[in-house]
Protein backbone atom coordinates (compact mmCIF):
# COMPACT_ATOMS: atom_id res chain seq x y z
CA UNK A 1 0.00 0.00 0.00
CA UNK A 2 3.06 2.46 0.85
CA UNK A 3 4.85 1.67 -2.45
CA UNK A 4 1.60 2.36 -4.19
CA UNK A 5 0.72 5.74 -2.72
CA UNK A 6 4.52 6.15 -3.58
CA UNK A 7 4.52 5.82 -6.85
CA UNK A 8 1.38 7.54 -6.83
CA UNK A 9 3.10 10.59 -5.64
CA UNK A 10 6.31 10.18 -7.64
CA UNK A 11 4.03 10.12 -10.53
CA UNK A 12 1.82 13.29 -9.64
CA UNK A 13 4.74 15.23 -9.23
CA UNK A 14 6.45 14.12 -12.61
CA UNK A 15 3.14 15.59 -14.30
CA UNK A 16 3.26 18.91 -12.31
CA UNK A 17 6.90 19.05 -13.13
CA UNK A 18 6.30 18.27 -16.99
CA UNK A 19 3.90 20.82 -16.48
CA UNK A 20 5.81 23.71 -15.22
CA UNK A 21 8.54 23.22 -17.85
CA UNK A 22 6.22 23.01 -20.81
CA UNK A 23 4.67 26.24 -19.42
CA UNK A 24 8.17 27.73 -18.53
CA UNK A 25 8.79 26.67 -22.22
CA UNK A 26 6.25 28.37 -24.01
CA UNK A 27 6.25 31.35 -21.56
CA UNK A 28 9.76 32.32 -22.80
CA UNK A 29 8.60 30.88 -26.44
CA UNK A 30 5.46 32.85 -27.23
CA UNK A 31 7.46 36.37 -27.72
CA UNK A 32 10.14 34.81 -30.35
CA UNK A 33 7.74 32.95 -32.03
CA UNK A 34 5.67 36.37 -32.28
CA UNK A 35 9.05 38.03 -33.43
CA UNK A 36 10.44 35.89 -35.69
CA UNK A 37 7.05 35.97 -37.80
CA UNK A 38 6.59 39.50 -37.45
CA UNK A 39 10.19 40.13 -39.06
CA UNK A 40 10.11 37.25 -41.45
CA UNK A 41 6.54 38.27 -42.91
CA UNK A 42 6.85 42.25 -42.80
CA UNK A 43 10.52 41.52 -45.16
CA UNK A 44 9.10 39.06 -47.16
CA UNK A 45 5.82 41.41 -47.92
CA UNK A 46 7.50 44.92 -48.22
CA UNK A 47 11.43 44.01 -49.52
CA UNK A 48 10.54 40.51 -51.33
CA UNK A 49 7.14 41.64 -52.82
CA UNK A 50 5.45 38.79 -51.96
CA UNK A 51 1.62 37.53 -51.33
CA UNK A 52 1.39 37.80 -47.31
CA UNK A 53 -1.05 34.11 -47.42
CA UNK A 54 1.85 32.90 -49.64
CA UNK A 55 4.20 33.76 -46.99
CA UNK A 56 2.41 32.20 -44.26
CA UNK A 57 1.41 28.91 -46.39
CA UNK A 58 4.79 28.64 -47.30
CA UNK A 59 7.55 29.83 -44.74
CA UNK A 60 5.54 29.95 -41.59
CA UNK A 61 2.95 27.30 -41.44
CA UNK A 62 5.28 24.67 -39.48
CA UNK A 63 5.21 24.45 -36.09
CA UNK A 64 5.31 26.29 -33.77
CA UNK A 65 4.73 29.83 -36.10
CA UNK A 66 1.72 27.79 -36.92
CA UNK A 67 0.21 28.74 -33.72
CA UNK A 68 0.65 32.24 -34.46
CA UNK A 69 -1.78 35.36 -35.78
CA UNK A 70 -0.53 37.50 -38.17
CA UNK A 71 -2.20 41.01 -38.42
CA UNK A 72 -0.36 43.16 -41.75
CA UNK A 73 -1.03 47.14 -41.69
CA UNK A 74 -0.26 48.31 -45.22
CA UNK A 75 -1.64 52.07 -43.57
CA UNK A 76 1.66 51.94 -41.63
CA UNK A 77 3.67 49.37 -43.50
CA UNK A 78 3.96 46.95 -40.56
CA UNK A 79 3.24 43.52 -39.31
CA UNK A 80 1.97 42.86 -35.67
CA UNK A 81 1.79 38.49 -34.41
CA UNK A 82 0.66 36.83 -31.10
CA UNK A 83 -0.12 33.56 -30.37
CA UNK A 84 -3.24 33.05 -28.87
CA UNK A 85 -3.52 36.39 -28.34
CA UNK A 86 -0.06 36.94 -26.01
CA UNK A 87 3.40 37.83 -26.81
CA UNK A 88 2.26 40.40 -29.53
CA UNK A 89 5.65 41.54 -31.37
CA UNK A 90 5.52 44.11 -34.58
CA UNK A 91 7.94 44.85 -37.00
CA UNK A 92 8.08 48.11 -39.13
CA UNK A 93 8.91 48.78 -42.60
CA UNK A 94 11.29 51.77 -43.68
CA UNK A 95 12.07 52.25 -47.34
CA UNK A 96 15.77 51.74 -47.79
CA UNK A 97 16.20 50.06 -44.54
CA UNK A 98 13.41 47.07 -44.51
CA UNK A 99 12.23 45.54 -41.79
CA UNK A 100 12.91 46.26 -37.55
CA UNK A 101 11.44 44.72 -34.65
CA UNK A 102 9.80 46.96 -32.41
CA UNK A 103 11.88 46.13 -29.00
CA UNK A 104 13.20 48.08 -25.78
CA UNK A 105 12.78 51.73 -28.34
CA UNK A 106 8.96 53.05 -28.78
CA UNK A 107 7.77 53.33 -32.67
CA UNK A 108 8.00 56.59 -32.73
CA UNK A 109 11.58 56.73 -31.55
CA UNK A 110 12.30 54.57 -34.43
CA UNK A 111 10.45 55.65 -37.01
CA UNK A 112 12.47 59.22 -36.09
CA UNK A 113 15.61 57.87 -36.85
CA UNK A 114 17.79 59.43 -39.57
CA UNK A 115 19.29 56.88 -42.13
CA UNK A 116 21.51 58.71 -45.30
CA UNK A 117 21.93 55.91 -48.25
CA UNK A 118 23.15 57.17 -50.83
CA UNK A 119 21.13 56.08 -54.23
CA UNK A 120 22.43 52.88 -56.07
CA UNK A 121 24.35 53.77 -59.08
CA UNK A 122 23.04 52.78 -62.75
CA UNK A 123 23.63 49.78 -64.15
CA UNK A 124 23.71 49.56 -67.70
CA UNK A 125 22.03 47.04 -69.99
CA UNK A 126 25.00 46.76 -72.46
CA UNK A 127 27.69 46.14 -70.26
CA UNK A 128 28.33 42.50 -69.36
CA UNK A 129 27.79 40.96 -66.10
CA UNK A 130 29.01 41.29 -63.69
CA UNK A 131 29.28 45.35 -64.09
CA UNK A 132 26.20 45.19 -65.88
CA UNK A 133 22.90 43.29 -66.44
CA UNK A 134 24.06 41.74 -70.01
CA UNK A 135 24.82 37.85 -70.03
CA UNK A 136 27.20 36.54 -72.32
CA UNK A 137 26.47 33.95 -75.17
CA UNK A 138 27.67 30.74 -76.06
CA UNK A 139 29.74 30.82 -72.33
CA UNK A 140 30.09 26.99 -72.69
CA UNK A 141 29.09 23.96 -75.13
CA UNK A 142 26.08 23.18 -75.67
CA UNK A 143 26.54 19.16 -73.76
CA UNK A 144 27.70 21.01 -70.78
CA UNK A 145 25.26 23.90 -71.09
CA UNK A 146 22.16 21.03 -71.12
CA UNK A 147 23.98 19.55 -68.14
CA UNK A 148 24.23 21.88 -66.28
CA UNK A 149 20.73 23.24 -66.57
CA UNK A 150 19.47 19.82 -65.92
CA UNK A 151 20.97 19.76 -62.40
CA UNK A 152 20.19 23.00 -61.77
CA UNK A 153 16.32 21.82 -62.68
CA UNK A 154 16.35 19.28 -60.73
CA UNK A 155 17.35 20.83 -57.92
CA UNK A 156 14.58 23.51 -57.49
CA UNK A 157 11.62 21.19 -58.92
CA UNK A 158 13.06 17.58 -57.48
CA UNK A 159 12.43 14.05 -59.07
CA UNK A 160 8.23 14.51 -58.86
CA UNK A 161 8.60 18.23 -60.42
CA UNK A 162 6.89 19.57 -57.62
CA UNK A 163 8.91 22.77 -56.31
CA UNK A 164 11.37 22.00 -53.64
CA UNK A 165 13.11 24.41 -50.91
CA UNK A 166 15.53 25.61 -53.11
CA UNK A 167 14.84 28.96 -54.44
CA UNK A 168 17.73 30.65 -56.26
CA UNK A 169 20.88 28.90 -57.82
CA UNK A 170 23.42 30.65 -59.21
CA UNK A 171 26.95 29.62 -60.86
CA UNK A 172 29.77 31.69 -62.07
CA UNK A 173 32.86 30.57 -63.94
CA UNK A 174 35.67 32.24 -64.91
CA UNK A 175 34.14 35.54 -63.79
CA UNK A 176 30.89 35.08 -65.85
CA UNK A 177 27.35 33.69 -64.94
CA UNK A 178 27.33 30.86 -66.41
CA UNK A 179 23.54 29.21 -64.98
CA UNK A 180 21.13 30.46 -63.23
CA UNK A 181 17.61 28.88 -62.31
CA UNK A 182 14.74 30.01 -59.95
CA UNK A 183 11.81 28.74 -58.19
CA UNK A 184 8.19 29.88 -58.92
CA UNK A 185 7.98 33.31 -57.72
CA UNK A 186 11.04 33.90 -57.49
CA UNK A 187 13.11 35.51 -60.28
CA UNK A 188 16.47 36.83 -60.89
CA UNK A 189 15.44 40.45 -59.18
CA UNK A 190 13.63 39.17 -56.19
CA UNK A 191 15.90 40.15 -52.98
CA UNK A 192 16.08 37.02 -50.68
CA UNK A 193 17.28 36.66 -47.26
CA UNK A 194 20.65 35.07 -46.62
CA UNK A 195 21.03 35.52 -42.73
CA UNK A 196 24.45 34.25 -41.45
CA UNK A 197 25.87 35.12 -45.20
CA UNK A 198 25.86 38.49 -43.74
CA UNK A 199 28.45 37.94 -41.52
CA UNK A 200 30.93 37.16 -43.93
CA UNK A 201 30.07 41.02 -45.13
CA UNK A 202 30.52 42.90 -41.88
CA UNK A 203 33.77 40.91 -41.96
CA UNK A 204 34.90 42.37 -45.18
CA UNK A 205 33.55 46.10 -43.88
CA UNK A 206 36.26 45.70 -40.94
CA UNK A 207 38.70 45.09 -43.29
CA UNK A 208 37.70 47.90 -45.12
CA UNK A 209 38.64 50.09 -42.01
CA UNK A 210 41.38 47.96 -41.49
CA UNK A 211 42.84 49.09 -45.20
CA UNK A 212 41.89 53.14 -44.34
CA UNK A 213 44.34 52.59 -41.14
CA UNK A 214 41.17 52.62 -38.78
CA UNK A 215 41.48 49.58 -36.81
CA UNK A 216 44.08 47.11 -36.48
CA UNK A 217 43.20 43.62 -35.90
CA UNK A 218 45.29 42.41 -33.31
CA UNK A 219 44.99 45.51 -30.80
CA UNK A 220 42.30 44.81 -27.99
CA UNK A 221 38.53 45.91 -29.38
CA UNK A 222 37.17 49.50 -29.17
CA UNK A 223 34.23 48.72 -27.16
CA UNK A 224 34.24 51.05 -23.97
CA UNK A 225 31.68 49.06 -22.24
CA UNK A 226 34.65 46.66 -21.90
CA UNK A 227 36.92 49.18 -20.08
CA UNK A 228 38.87 48.03 -16.83
CA UNK A 229 37.24 44.35 -17.36
CA UNK A 230 38.80 41.14 -18.05
CA UNK A 231 36.73 41.49 -21.66
CA UNK A 232 39.40 44.54 -22.28
CA UNK A 233 41.45 42.11 -23.70
CA UNK A 234 39.80 41.18 -26.29
CA UNK A 235 40.93 41.71 -29.64
CA UNK A 236 39.54 42.48 -33.04
CA UNK A 237 40.62 39.04 -34.68
CA UNK A 238 39.51 37.41 -32.06
CA UNK A 239 36.20 38.48 -32.50
CA UNK A 240 36.65 38.01 -36.32
CA UNK A 241 37.51 34.20 -35.40
CA UNK A 242 34.53 33.58 -32.91
CA UNK A 243 37.08 33.08 -30.05
CA UNK A 244 36.16 36.27 -27.81
CA UNK A 245 35.21 33.39 -24.83
CA UNK A 246 32.16 35.18 -24.60
CA UNK A 247 29.59 33.38 -23.01
CA UNK A 248 26.55 33.24 -25.76
CA UNK A 249 25.09 29.87 -27.03
CA UNK A 250 24.11 29.81 -31.20
CA UNK A 251 20.93 27.92 -30.32
CA UNK A 252 17.45 28.46 -32.00
CA UNK A 253 15.93 25.29 -30.75
CA UNK A 254 15.21 26.79 -27.40
CA UNK A 255 15.58 30.43 -25.71
CA UNK A 256 19.06 31.54 -25.94
CA UNK A 257 21.06 34.03 -25.67
CA UNK A 258 20.93 34.27 -29.66
CA UNK A 259 17.42 34.30 -29.93
CA UNK A 260 17.10 36.54 -26.75
CA UNK A 261 19.28 39.22 -28.93
CA UNK A 262 17.73 38.69 -32.47
CA UNK A 263 14.13 38.82 -31.22
CA UNK A 264 13.88 40.53 -27.94
CA UNK A 265 16.60 43.27 -27.52
CA UNK A 266 16.80 46.86 -29.01
CA UNK A 267 20.35 47.00 -28.95
CA UNK A 268 21.35 43.71 -29.88
CA UNK A 269 25.12 44.46 -29.92
CA UNK A 270 24.77 46.26 -26.53
CA UNK A 271 23.09 42.84 -25.09
CA UNK A 272 26.22 40.90 -26.67
CA UNK A 273 28.96 43.34 -25.35
CA UNK A 274 27.36 42.89 -22.02
CA UNK A 275 27.65 38.95 -22.02
CA UNK A 276 30.04 38.06 -19.38
CA UNK A 277 33.13 35.78 -20.60
CA UNK A 278 33.21 32.24 -19.89
CA UNK A 279 36.67 31.43 -21.71
CA UNK A 280 39.85 33.22 -21.77
CA UNK A 281 39.85 35.38 -25.27
CA UNK A 282 41.70 33.60 -28.16
CA UNK A 283 41.27 29.55 -26.63
CA UNK A 284 37.76 28.38 -27.48
CA UNK A 285 36.01 28.68 -31.27
CA UNK A 286 32.64 29.18 -30.28
CA UNK A 287 30.57 30.27 -32.97
CA UNK A 288 28.19 33.34 -31.90
CA UNK A 289 26.09 35.80 -33.79
CA UNK A 290 27.24 38.10 -31.14
CA UNK A 291 30.41 38.54 -31.51
CA UNK A 292 29.41 40.03 -35.70
CA UNK A 293 27.06 42.63 -34.40
CA UNK A 294 29.64 43.34 -31.92
CA UNK A 295 32.12 44.18 -34.99
CA UNK A 296 28.75 45.71 -36.63
CA UNK A 297 28.47 48.41 -33.21
CA UNK A 298 33.08 48.98 -33.93
CA UNK A 299 31.72 50.06 -37.32
CA UNK A 300 29.24 52.11 -36.22
CA UNK A 301 31.72 53.59 -33.72
CA UNK A 302 34.85 53.95 -35.91
CA UNK A 303 32.95 55.33 -38.87
CA UNK A 304 31.06 58.07 -36.54
CA UNK A 305 27.41 58.54 -36.34
CA UNK A 306 26.91 60.65 -39.44
CA UNK A 307 29.36 58.35 -41.92
CA UNK A 308 28.02 55.53 -40.98
CA UNK A 309 24.43 54.67 -42.48
CA UNK A 310 26.12 54.98 -45.51
CA UNK A 311 29.26 53.52 -45.47
CA UNK A 312 28.79 49.60 -46.02
CA UNK A 313 26.61 50.90 -49.42
CA UNK A 314 29.54 53.48 -49.80
CA UNK A 315 32.50 51.33 -49.68
CA UNK A 316 31.64 48.27 -50.84
CA UNK A 317 27.70 47.11 -51.25
CA UNK A 318 27.68 49.68 -54.80
CA UNK A 319 30.98 49.62 -55.64
CA UNK A 320 30.82 45.62 -56.34
CA UNK A 321 27.39 46.09 -57.71
CA UNK A 322 25.45 44.84 -55.28
CA UNK A 323 23.01 47.76 -55.86
CA UNK A 324 19.87 45.67 -55.00
CA UNK A 325 21.18 44.39 -51.19
CA UNK A 326 19.18 45.97 -48.09
CA UNK A 327 20.83 46.00 -44.67
CA UNK A 328 18.12 45.92 -42.25
CA UNK A 329 18.87 47.53 -38.53
CA UNK A 330 17.47 47.15 -35.13
CA UNK A 331 15.83 49.02 -32.93
CA UNK A 332 18.19 50.80 -31.57
CA UNK A 333 19.60 52.22 -35.41
CA UNK A 334 22.24 49.43 -36.02
CA UNK A 335 22.94 47.00 -39.37
CA UNK A 336 22.48 43.72 -37.84
CA UNK A 337 25.53 42.68 -39.07
CA UNK A 338 25.06 39.14 -38.11
CA UNK A 339 21.81 38.13 -39.93
CA UNK A 340 19.64 41.20 -42.01
CA UNK A 341 21.20 41.20 -45.25
CA UNK A 342 18.88 40.70 -48.16
CA UNK A 343 19.98 41.21 -52.21
CA UNK A 344 19.48 39.22 -55.33
CA UNK A 345 21.38 35.49 -56.17
CA UNK A 346 22.95 37.43 -58.79
CA UNK A 347 24.25 40.48 -56.24
CA UNK A 348 25.18 37.66 -53.45
CA UNK A 349 27.44 36.22 -56.20
CA UNK A 350 29.26 39.24 -57.03
CA UNK A 351 30.31 38.91 -53.19
CA UNK A 352 31.44 35.72 -53.97
CA UNK A 353 33.18 36.57 -57.26
CA UNK A 354 34.58 40.12 -54.99
CA UNK A 355 36.16 37.49 -52.47
CA UNK A 356 38.02 35.41 -54.65
CA UNK A 357 39.88 38.32 -56.43
CA UNK A 358 41.35 38.97 -52.89
CA UNK A 359 38.77 41.75 -52.34
CA UNK A 360 39.76 43.85 -55.42
CA UNK A 361 37.16 45.26 -58.51
CA UNK A 362 37.46 46.92 -61.02
CA UNK A 363 41.23 47.97 -60.20
CA UNK A 364 40.59 49.28 -57.02
CA UNK A 365 42.18 47.28 -53.97
CA UNK A 366 39.11 47.44 -51.42
CA UNK A 367 40.62 44.94 -48.64
CA UNK A 368 44.06 44.43 -47.64
CA UNK A 369 45.84 42.65 -50.02
CA UNK A 370 46.18 39.54 -47.37
CA UNK A 371 42.72 40.09 -45.81
CA UNK A 372 41.10 37.11 -47.77
CA UNK A 373 44.24 34.86 -46.81
CA UNK A 374 43.75 35.74 -43.45
CA UNK A 375 39.57 34.97 -43.51
CA UNK A 376 40.42 31.49 -44.97
CA UNK A 377 42.74 30.34 -42.29
CA UNK A 378 41.52 28.83 -39.32
CA UNK A 379 42.50 30.07 -35.11
CA UNK A 380 44.68 28.11 -33.25
CA UNK A 381 41.58 27.84 -30.94
CA UNK A 382 39.52 25.93 -33.85
CA UNK A 383 40.14 22.78 -33.43
CA UNK A 384 38.14 21.69 -36.30
CA UNK A 385 39.75 24.30 -38.56
CA UNK A 386 36.52 24.72 -40.13
CA UNK A 387 36.39 28.99 -39.59
CA UNK A 388 38.41 31.57 -40.42
CA UNK A 389 37.68 35.06 -39.95
CA UNK A 390 33.84 35.67 -40.65
CA UNK A 391 33.77 32.38 -43.13
CA UNK A 392 33.31 28.80 -42.77
CA UNK A 393 36.01 26.62 -44.74
CA UNK A 394 35.88 23.23 -46.14
CA UNK A 395 38.89 21.57 -45.13
CA UNK A 396 42.86 21.94 -44.26
CA UNK A 397 45.44 19.05 -43.69
CA UNK A 398 46.05 18.41 -40.08
CA UNK A 399 49.03 15.96 -38.78
CA UNK A 400 47.90 12.73 -39.45
CA UNK A 401 44.09 13.37 -41.14
CA UNK A 402 42.59 15.44 -42.94
CA UNK A 403 39.02 16.74 -42.92
CA UNK A 404 36.52 18.28 -44.54
CA UNK A 405 33.03 19.72 -44.42
CA UNK A 406 32.17 18.88 -47.98
CA UNK A 407 33.44 15.25 -48.70
CA UNK A 408 33.12 15.23 -52.18
CA UNK A 409 34.44 19.27 -52.72
CA UNK A 410 37.91 21.06 -53.01
CA UNK A 411 39.89 21.44 -49.64
CA UNK A 412 40.39 25.10 -50.38
CA UNK A 413 36.71 26.21 -51.24
CA UNK A 414 35.52 28.46 -48.60
CA UNK A 415 31.81 29.86 -48.10
CA UNK A 416 29.51 32.33 -46.47
CA UNK A 417 26.91 30.25 -44.96
CA UNK A 418 23.22 31.18 -43.43
CA UNK A 419 20.47 29.85 -41.94
CA UNK A 420 17.94 27.34 -44.08
CA UNK A 421 21.10 26.34 -46.19
CA UNK A 422 22.13 30.53 -47.30
CA UNK A 423 25.29 30.05 -49.41
CA UNK A 424 28.10 31.46 -51.20
CA UNK A 425 30.33 28.78 -51.80
CA UNK A 426 33.51 30.59 -53.00
CA UNK A 427 36.05 27.91 -54.79
CA UNK A 428 39.61 29.43 -56.34
CA UNK A 429 41.04 26.13 -57.63
CA UNK A 430 38.08 25.54 -59.72
CA UNK A 431 37.33 29.72 -60.05
CA UNK A 432 33.68 28.91 -59.52
CA UNK A 433 31.57 30.92 -57.26
CA UNK A 434 27.74 29.38 -56.49
CA UNK A 435 25.40 30.57 -54.87
CA UNK A 436 22.17 28.53 -53.04
CA UNK A 437 19.30 30.26 -51.36
CA UNK A 438 16.16 28.25 -50.20
CA UNK A 439 13.96 27.90 -47.67
CA UNK A 440 15.30 24.78 -46.14
CA UNK A 441 18.74 23.11 -45.99
CA UNK A 442 19.42 20.82 -49.30
CA UNK A 443 22.01 18.40 -49.48
CA UNK A 444 25.13 21.13 -50.62
CA UNK A 445 27.56 18.25 -51.17
CA UNK A 446 26.02 16.39 -53.56
CA UNK A 447 24.49 19.67 -55.54
CA UNK A 448 27.54 21.38 -55.26
CA UNK A 449 29.75 18.55 -56.66
CA UNK A 450 27.40 18.24 -58.99
CA UNK A 451 27.54 21.65 -60.47
CA UNK A 452 31.39 21.29 -60.57
CA UNK A 453 31.38 17.86 -62.59
CA UNK A 454 29.61 19.58 -65.33
CA UNK A 455 31.99 22.93 -65.90
CA UNK A 456 34.91 22.30 -67.66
Amino acid sequence: MHLKKFFSRLLLLLVVFIIVFVAGYFYLSLPLISAFGAKTLCSSIYLQHRNPDTVIKEDLSGFPFSLATYNVSNTDSSVSVNVFGFAEKKAIFRKRLGATLINDFSETAIRKQEFNIPSPPPVADSIYWPNGNKLADSIMPDREKQQLDEILQQEIYGHTHKPTTTRAIVVVHNGKLVAEKYAPGFSDSTVMPAWSVNKSITGCLIGILVKQGKLNIDTPAPVPQWAGTQKSSITLIQLLQQTSGLAYSENYLYPSEATNMLFKKGNMAGYAESLPLKFPPGTVFNYSSGNSNILSDIIKRTVGENGYTSFPYRELLYKIGMNSATLEPDASGMYVGSSYCYATARDFAKFGLFCMRNGRWNNEQLLPEYWMSLSTQPSVADAHQQYGAQFWLNGFNKPGSKQHQFPDLPSDMYYADGYGGQGIFIIPSRKTIIVRLGLKETDANKLLAAILSALP
